[in-house]
């Protein structure tokens, strides 16, 4: 085992880290949680300022109130935010700590969304626009 990789299992939705870390991965994870862009701002202050953050990320999954795709306006906005997005792969990266502020206030998730892209269940998040 190497001596600075660690196995954690625990809840996203309250889990923090005890230190910064050079490399974050979310494969096929963000697929199954509520909200997925409370924890992607999350996750962007818990890295080094060198590191990595790769999760897979189907940006249909995220909706507003009334069901739409929060599209275009939530792609600008995670751009602003820093991140990046490879929409072939279905990949979003971010580069380098930083407190990710994004427009949206989480409503609530959908378990029952049906599947996604990969064939599994999935879980679509509700989102209002938040100017801040």
């Amino acid at each position: 085992m190497l001596p600075n990789v660690r196995f954690v299992v625990a809840s996203v939705t309250a889990w923090e880290p005890d230190a910064p870390a050079d490399l974050i991965t979310c494969v096929h994870g963000l697929h199954y949680v509520g909200d997925k862009l409370g924890l992607l701002a999350r996750a962007a202050s818990w890295l080094t300022e060198g590191g990595l953050l790769v999760a897979d990320f189907d940006p249909r999954s995220v909706r507003l109130a009334d069901g739409s795709p929060a599209g275009r306006p939530l792609a600008a906005a995670l751009r602003r935010a820093g991140f990046g997005h490879d929409a072939r792969r279905r990949r979003i990266t971010l580069r380098g700590r930083r407190e990710a502020t994004l427009p949206y206030r989480y409503l609530g998730a959908d378990d029952r969304a049906g599947p996604n892209y990969t064939g599994q269940p999935a879980v679509d998040s509700y989102y209002a626009p938040d100017p801040q």
